[in-house]
């Protein structure tokens, strides 16, 4: 069933908004807590679960891609229109605004509340671990290839039906188990975005990077897939959802 635009956009921005308002809000409320903060795991967790519940909440909706640099990757890769991506892309920003408002309302809601990084994504003197431009700009080009051949690998006619979410869930909460000391883990240009308009002031600064890595790296990976692993009986799809791509 082919969805209305509208209804279409609505998912990418609710779901993009849950991956920030979740991803980086499991960063900004419970990674350090007190006592029984969750740190890097459970910061990683937090990302792969909302792209997992969003993927089968939504996925049947708008094919579930809540990042821009999966949506122009998909769109290399043949699984999605690239007339409907300015679109996508436009919506995906502003439910990951909108996330980052809500969650620096929650924020800033105590006495000598402190956002800090508010997680916003860095390099140099703004990574967690003091990476530089080069190994943040590595990072994040190989990651977001890898998260590309997982999705496009997972949703293909062959793949077991009804899993893909979970297959790309779980590829993101690794990529954040390996990449958060490096970069604070982007791999999506929206998700930067929105933590960015309400973090420090460096953070638009090299906002940057976070845009053309994650793009550039969905580019390599679909193109490695489409090229290289794609079954030969593969065709062009008109949409790429992430659970009902492969029936």
């Amino acid at each position: 069933m082919e969805h209305s635009t509208f209804k279409k956009l609505s998912a990418e921005f609710i779901g993009t908004f849950w991956l920030v308002f979740g991803g980086c809000g499991s960063a900004v409320l419970a990674a350090a807590f007190p006592g029984l903060g969750i740190g890097f795991v459970g910061v990683s967790l937090a990302f792969g679960l909302t792209v997992l519940t969003g993927a089968y909440a939504l996925g049947p909706i708008s094919g579930g891609h809540f990042n821009p640099a999966v949506s122009v990757g998909l769109v290399v890769g043949g699984r999605f229109r690239a007339a409907e991506l300015p679109g996508y892309i436009v919506a995906q920003v502003l439910g990951a605004i909108a996330a980052a408002f809500v969650l620096y309302v929650i924020a800033t809601g105590k006495a000598g509340a402190e956002i800090g990084g508010f997680a916003t994504n860095g390099f140099g003197e703004h990574s967690p671990g003091g990476f530089n431009l080069a190994s943040a700009l590595v990072t994040e080009v190989v990651l977001t290839a890898v998260f590309l051949i997982v999705i496009l690998g997972a949703t293909a006619k062959h793949s077991a039906a009804g899993f893909g979410g979970l297959a790309i869930g779980l590829c993101l909460t690794l990529i954040h188990l390996i990449s958060i000391p490096v970069t604070n883990t982007s791999v999506n240009p929206a998700r930067s975005t929105g933590p960015a308009l309400f973090g420090p002031a460096i953070a638009v600064d090299q906002l940057w990077l976070f845009w053309v890595a994650p793009i550039a790296g969905a580019i390599i990976g679909a193109l490695i897939y489409r090229l290289l692993l794609a079954s030969p009986a593969a065709t062009a799809r008109a949409t790429a959802p992430a659970l009902n791509a492969a029936n």
